[in-house]
């Protein structure tokens, strides 16, 4: 049966606005669903966003909320999607992998995805991603490349492309990655969405497959600032079983949402963060700059040795967690992977340690720098996205390769841990995300900028 023509609609309006109309009984959670999963039969052939789609247990989820009624779920019959690195009872976690595909099936939901069903949302699939996380480009060698729905020939970005890809083309108004070096925001810049990378150890990582212990975190991914902030704010509590959660409070995002930035002092990033920039996305950043009267400019010191740093902590710390799976099963990885695993089984231990020491330093830098302003801004990405298979990008009259390249902006700030929300600057062509940083467990100013840029008409956004 063909879904209704309100149910349809409501899925371009996001996240919000489906939660609205359940709640006041304009349309049936089964309706939302039922719409969902016919897009995603439409579009997922072309884009391949998804690798596990959970009609049957979508649709009984709907049809129980839909009996159960729950006037006051803040998420009430959103349809959303994860990362396919997040347990989901009954399917295996492939984590983009060939190699797991041998594991049992997950026998709970990770936290989020519990979290985000007891506020209402109902889960409808699992999505295509980068090989063990270890990718920014969105294209996987056992599933096939996510593409980009704003135009196919290209990337979708990664790690969590098909996150960003199920986002970005309306089969889901909402999703959840998980962002180590810029997972998140790599496929929000190239999608035109918006992603948020909380503060490392905000949210509860439990339930999902680590790629870097000491850099990953988790985040939603969404279509308009305050459909991310109502995701965050149902994501957000304790996890008692998450050892790498850190506890701190976390007040409610989306109530002061449209509150006006005055007052904060918002600085534009330079140095390292203006280096090689396409017009594109010095466009992104001097549009964004100009709306917030960003007029002073200032530097992470320290922070192309961050960068250098992070690097190697990923190797290294990535490599130990695979180096029974490489003994055992190297031939099934992806070449590309798997040859990078193999430099951090070979990396002298010893820089691990150096590594940590860099990044306490550049925590401590980036600190100080946090305490004469409120908010940075920065590009997420140097350019919009590459081409689908594109080997190499020029940066600074330098010719890169542009796998390990193409998260230049984003890696230093997870090194340093701190939060950023990912606007989707609107620019002639494609677009360029715009990093808003803020300091530790300042979510809220990061969104609430951006919902001023996305009310200026400076963002790609649905449902505003």
């Amino acid at each position: 049966m063909a879904a209704s023509t309100t149910a349809t609609a409501l899925l371009d309006k996001g996240v919000r606005a489906i939660a609205a109309a359940v709640r006041t009984g304009t349309v049936s959670r089964r309706a939302v669903v039922e719409a969902a999963l016919e897009r995603i039969a439409a579009l997922n052939g072309p884009l391949n966003a998804f690798t596990d789609i959970l009609a049957e247990r979508a649709l009984a989820k709907a049809d129980a909320g839909d009996r159960a009624s729950a006037p006051d779920a803040p998420l009430a019959g959103v349809p959303f999607a994860v990362k396919n690195l997040y347990d989901v009872a009954g399917i295996v976690t492939r984590a983009g992998s060939l190699i797991n595909r041998d594991d049992p099936p997950a026998s709970s939901d990770a936290f989020l995805v519990r979290r985000l069903e007891a506020a209402g949302a109902i889960l409808v699939g699992a999505l295509n991603m980068g090989e063990y996380a270890y990718d920014f480009t969105g294209e996987n060698a056992h599933d096939g490349h996510s593409l980009n729905p704003l135009d196919p020939t290209r990337m979708s970005g990664g790690s969590s492309g098909g996150s960003g890809t199920a986002v970005g083309s309306g089969m889901v108004p909402a999703a959840l990655g998980t962002d180590t070096n810029g997972s998140i925001r790599v496929p929000a810049s190239f999608c035109g969405i918006w992603g948020l990378k909380p503060t490392f150890g905000r949210l509860s990582r439990s339930g999902t497959f680590a790629f870097v212990p000491a850099l990953d975190h988790t985040g939603p991914m969404a279509r308009s600032a305050g459909d991310l902030a109502a995701l965050y704010d149902a994501m957000t509590g304790e996890d008692p079983e998450d050892t790498h959660q850190t506890p701190h409070p976390a007040p409610a995002t989306l109530p002061g949402l449209d509150e006006a930035p005055d007052g904060l002092r918002i600085a534009v990033a330079g140095g390292w963060f203006k280096r090689g920039l396409t017009p594109e996305a010095q466009r992104a950043l001097a549009l964004a700059a100009e709306a917030l009267e960003a007029t002073r400019e200032v530097e992470l010191p320290g922070t192309a040795a961050a960068r250098a740093a992070a690097y190697v902590l990923t190797n290294l710390e990535a490599a130990g967690m695979h180096f029974t799976r490489l003994q055992r099963r190297a031939a099934d990885y992806d070449p590309e992977t798997r040859d990078r695993f193999l430099a951090g089984v070979a990396s002298p231990a010893v820089w691990l340690t150096n590594a940590q020491r860099v990044r306490a330093t550049y925590r401590a830098a980036v600190a100080k720098v946090f305490e004469e302003i409120d908010v940075l801004i920065a590009p997420a990405t140097p350019f919009p996205a590459l081409r689908s298979g594109q080997q190499e990008i020029e940066i600074d009259g330098r010719t890169l390769t542009a796998r390990p390249n193409i998260g230049l902006l984003t890696q230093p700030i997870s090194f340093a841990g701190l939060p950023v929300t990912v606007a989707p600057m609107r620019l002639s062509g494609l677009p360029v995300g715009l990093q808003i940083i803020t300091r530790p467990w300042d979510e809220a100013t990061g969104l609430r900028v951006g919902r001023h840029l996305e009310k200026a008409g400076l963002t790609l956004s649905s449902g505003i």
